[in-house]
Formats: C-alpha cells, sequence, structure tokens
C-alpha cells in the first residue's frame, strides 16, 4: 500500500520525521487531526510570550505549553519530542533567521519553554470537505504568507506585525468559507481580510514573505487569515538572543482530534 500522509497517523508521521524519511510541508498530512506552529524561548522570555499570546488570540491561540526544559508536549501529544518530530526548524538569533535544520537537540536547554499555536492547516480539511479546494495543494506548494500592517497587542518586549496566509476562494464560495473557519477558533477562526490586500498592507501577491506564491484565478478572490507565523515576524522584530520556531507550513502534529476544537 503505498504512503499516504493524509490517512496516516500522527505517530506515524513523527516517527517518519524523526527518522528523516518525511520533510515535506504537513498541508494535507493526519486528517482528523490538529497542527501546531512551533516557538520555543528561554524562560526569561517565556512569561511575556504567554501573555503575548492570551493578548493576540487571533494570531496565536495556544494549543499546548511545555514545562521548562521539557520538550514534550503532555498534553497535546505526549510520545512526541519537539526537538525531532517537525520536518523543518527555523533558528532566530537576535532576530535574524540563523539557519534551518530538521532537529533541534543540541538547542534545547534545561531553561527553554516550547509553546504550540494553533494552525489554519487544521481547518484545512473541513474546507475542502465542503467542495473548497486549497490551490497550494493543488499546485504543490507551501501555503502564502504575509506580513501586513495589523500590529500586535504588545506584552512585554514582544510587539510587531500580524502575519496572515492567504487562500484563493471562488467568489461564491467566500460566505461558506467565513462560516466553515469561523467554526474554529482555537486554529485562528474567521478571515482577517477579504478581497483587498492593499487594506492590511500587502502590496504584491506574487511576493509572499514565508511560503509560496500561488495562482488567483478569475472569479477568485484571495482571503487572508491570521497566522502562526506572527511570532517569526516578531522574533525579527524584537530579536532575543535564540527563538526556535518550525519552518512555514512545516508544523507540528498533535495526537488532538480537530473535532474537538470545532464549535458546532
Amino acid at each position: 500500500m503505498a504512503f499516504s500522509p493524509a490517512s496516516s497517523s500522527p505517530a506515524e508521521l513523527r516517527a517518519l520525521i524523526r527518522e528523516g524519511k518525511w520533510a515535506a510541508p504537513t498541508s494535507g498530512a493526519a486528517n482528523g487531526f490538529i497542527q501546531a506552529n512551533l516557538a520555543v524561548l528561554p524562560k526569561e522570555l517565556a512569561f511575556d510570550f504567554l501573555l503575548f499570546c492570551q493578548r493576540n488570540p487571533k494570531s496565536c491561540p495556544l494549543i499546548d505549553v511545555t514545562d521548562m526544559g521539557s520538550f514534550t508536549p503532555a498534553l497535546s501529544a505526549p510520545s512526541a519530542d519537539l526537538r525531532t518530530d517537525l520536518p523543518k526548524y527555523r533558528i532566530y538569533r537576535n532576530g535574524e533567521l540563523a539557519e534551518e535544520r530538521d532537529e533541534v537537540r543540541d538547542l534545547w536547554t534545561e531553561d527553554m519553554v516550547g509553546f504550540l499555536i494553533g494552525c489554519s492547516f487544521t481547518f484545512e480539511e473541513a474546507l475542502i470537505a465542503n467542495g473548497i479546494p486549497m490551490r497550494h495543494n493543488e499546485e504543490g506548494c507551501n501555503v502564502p504568507m504575509f506580513r501586513t500592517s495589523i500590529p500586535t497587542v504588545k506584552a512585554g518586549g514582544f510587539e510587531g506585525p500580524t502575519v496572515v496566509s492567504m487562500r484563493p476562494i471562488k467568489e461564491e464560495d467566500v460566505v461558506r468559507a467565513v462560516q466553515v473557519t469561523s467554526r474554529f477558533p482555537d486554529v485562528h477562526g474567521a478571515p482577517v481580510q477579504i478581497g483587498n490586500p492593499g487594506k492590511i498592507g500587502i502590496t504584491d501577491l506574487n511576493r509572499p514573505d514565508f511560503g509560496d506564491a500561488v495562482t488567483i484565478r478569475d472569479g477568485e478572490v484571495p482571503v487572508f487569515w491570521a497566522c502562526g507565523v506572527t511570532p517569526q515576524a516578531v522574533a525579527m522584530h524584537v530579536k532575543p538572543e535564540l527563538m526556535i520556531t518550525h519552518a512555514p507550513g512545516h508544523m507540528f502534529i498533535t495526537d488532538l482530534k480537530s473535532a474537538r476544537i470545532s464549535v458546532i
């Protein structure tokens, strides 16, 4: 039987990732399970970042937070290892992207705290089930993401621009897309902007700040959702000495069922 990321379990996919056998973007993987963005910071910054997430729930809806020094997300995937179980990581040093790598064991010290933040990949399955295709899946690339002019609410030293993900939606499907994603407030919920990127400071849809550009066809409008890559934009703005994140589009797959966060 051919390998299918969509029908594989979270544990199966995490094992393949840990063994270096699968490193693709996770959109469409492990259908039915919550995916999450990752941010890892030393303890002296952890409280302010927790407060930042609480003040910016649209961009940074918290799924899980590790104990200090622990790399195990006890509430969302107790058999997982956040140092190895994401397809790709980014390392920011003093606000600059220093490197991308496939594991971070040597960087996870006893004072690190890991934050898992809800990801819009979780509600994509519901959109597809309602007949709304995902263009980045069709074109075999990563979802496009953009920095915006929407400011986040400051907490301690953390502040910066909101990042959004964009999906082209047929005009006649926009209302349904809003209805579907509104059922998932813990993974960004309803869109923040529809059809007018200039209103939120986006000047060129062919030049995303993260991810890849996708085709927008006649009769489609760009729809923008708050994105868990926002902490990476904040890292560039605030410049902490060290911050570990997921690489955009390469999420942590939890053991939590998507249905548990769906508002009926």
